[in-house]
């Protein structure tokens, strides 16, 4: 199964849950007391963060989908299968170390450059920093934004 159909199931068990949380949250503001309204609100404010969440982790997966097609139609998709791999498949420490280093040399050389971010973005995450993974490829959108 594709990850997208996997994403597109786990978002659609997401929004049944959601449906039913405010379901949950106008059930208590129906009771028509004081904690009732209270707890709703505070019930209803929980699909609320989850509809946000679940839209802004869309959006965000559309735009690195689009550089990623984008860089892969200019034949510039990073490439790490010539790297060593521990038994689990995930690229060895100090390969994904090394490897890192010369992205970074390359957004150091172009700052301005979001396809340098995409793959220092792509280094962060196969060396195992998926925080600074996700800034970096913030950054990389960004840049391809102002670009376009």
């Amino acid at each position: 199964m594709r990850a997208r159909n996997v994403a597109l199931l786990l978002t659609a068990a997401l929004v049944v849950y959601l449906v039913l949380l405010a379901d949950r949250a106008v059930a208590l503001f129906a009771t028509g007391s004081a904690a009732g309204i209270a707890l709703g609100v505070g019930v209803f404010l929980l699909p609320l963060l989850g509809v946000w969440i679940v839209v802004a982790t869309w959006r965000s997966g559309v735009q690195i989908q689009r550089l990623s097609r984008r860089l892969d139609a200019e034949g510039g998709l990073p490439d790490v299968s010539d790297l060593p791999r521990r038994p689990s498949g995930r690229v060895d420490r100090d390969a994904a170390d090394a490897w890192f280093e010369g992205r970074r040399a390359e957004v150091e050389e172009n700052s301005g450059d979001w396809r340098a971010w995409y793959r220092l973005a792509y280094a962060y995450d196969i060396a195992g920093d998926r925080r600074r993974a996700r800034a970096t490829m913030r950054k990389a959108v960004d840049l391809e934004a102002a670009d376009r």
